[in-house]
């Protein structure tokens, strides 16, 4: 069985379109027997402790789907949000430590309404949803914060931001995307490459085996978890040397964030594979969402694309072709590409000090 190769550690789990890396065969058999026994329950004990966050949050909303955190300081302004992966791992992913933390950089740089999704992991009667229901979810949060946000969407959170904004644009004021897999054939990674060749067949059975969900800790187990301490210090963008107390403390909160997992609705994974990276419907114009076609170049908001340049989970490419597919006009287009792998993106050291502070002060400009 291949793994993804790249310099990224085998942390690809986290990227969960990954599981087209194996054969057909090889999810039908040394998958479920190796990995997952006789059984494809999802309701065994789970371990790891889910990770808490570098800084402290109040919950604004629960819903069956998601948790809106409220990280807010001022009462006054256009409120963010914080759209994270709906994919293997939590949403620490953009507060995952002291120095390594999206929201704090955010914070700091002065964005003063600070919002984030919590998506929660599915249960059982959860295995249905679909993209539409998560986009509505999305809509009631944005609601309860006022209606107007800039939103800000990582990774697999990007393309379900640009989503909603081509839906809701009215609610949208700015939108940021860094790590966004967009227009998938504008340049493939190995991943997109083997989610768009593999027949679908082979991911029904991975959701099949999860009685209707992709069980998280299945992936994790069928990934490996063996994270490395190069791969982690080069992700975080720390200066601290292995083996050090403070290298290790961040090692550890680290992987206590890489361990615990998601479990996904299966009809929600299955139709991310199938319309965005097999028939890469949002860029080709045929995205239905809640009824409505998805029409980019009838999309005018200003935009910032965060791009990694050794990103080989989302190729840099896959993100940027948004500014020619959507309405907007070049002097409200910006975008960059950061000298960091993917993780580095969103918890990389350097790249928060660098790169979103200048995103900060790019959405607090006024139009």
């Amino acid at each position: 069985m291949d793994r993804y190769p790249g310099g990224q550690f085998p942390y690809a789990a986290f990227f969960w379109p990954a599981l087209a890396a194996a054969s057909a065969g090889e999810i039908a058999s040394s998958f479920a027997a190796h990995f997952l026994g006789s059984s494809g329950d999802a309701d065994g004990d789970r371990t790891p402790q889910e990770p808490e966050g570098a800084t402290p949050s109040k919950i604004a909303l629960e819903l069956h789907s998601v948790r809106l955190r409220d990280f807010t300081t001022v009462k006054s302004g256009v409120p963010t949000l914080l759209c994270t992966p709906l994919a293997l791992h939590g949403a620490t992913l953009a507060d995952l430590a002291a120095g390594h933390s999206l929201v704090a950089a955010l914070r700091d740089a002065g964005i003063g309404r600070l919002f984030m999704t919590d998506w929660r992991s599915a249960s059982a009667d959860m295995r249905f949803l679909g993209i539409d229901e998560y986009l509505a979810d999305l809509n009631v949060l944005v609601d309860r914060v006022g209606g107007l946000v800039d939103l800000i969407g990582l990774c697999q959170g990007g393309w379900l931001s640009l989503v909603y904004a081509g839906r809701f644009p009215a609610k949208v004021r700015k939108l940021i995307m860094a790590g966004a897999p967009i227009d998938i054939a504008a340049r493939q990674s190995s991943l997109s490459a083997l989610a768009r060749g593999d027949p679908l067949i082979m991911f029904q059975s991975l959701v099949n085996l999860g009685n209707g969900r992709v069980i998280g800790r299945n992936l994790a187990k069928f990934w490996g978890n063996d994270t490395d301490a190069n791969g982690i210090r080069e992700s975080l963008q720390t200066l601290q040397p292995i083996g050090s107390s403070e290298f290790t403390q961040l090692e550890a909160i680290f992987k206590n964030w890489n361990s615990w997992t998601i479990d996904l609705p299966g009809t929600y994974y299955l139709e991310v594979i199938e319309k965005l990276y097999r028939r890469n419907e949002l860029a080709g114009g045929s995205f239905v969402a809640l009824g409505q076609k998805i029409d980019l170049s009838r999309l005018r908001l200003p935009m910032y694309l965060l791009a990694g340049s050794a990103d080989e989970v989302v190729a840099p490419e896959q993100l940027l072709a948004v500014e020619r597919l959507v309405g907007t006009q070049p002097e409200y287009l910006r975008h960059e590409v950061a000298p960091c792998n993917h993780l580095g993106l969103f918890m990389g050291k350097r790249t928060l000090e660098e790169y979103w502070p200048r995103i900060a002060r790019w959405m607090k400009e006024v139009d």
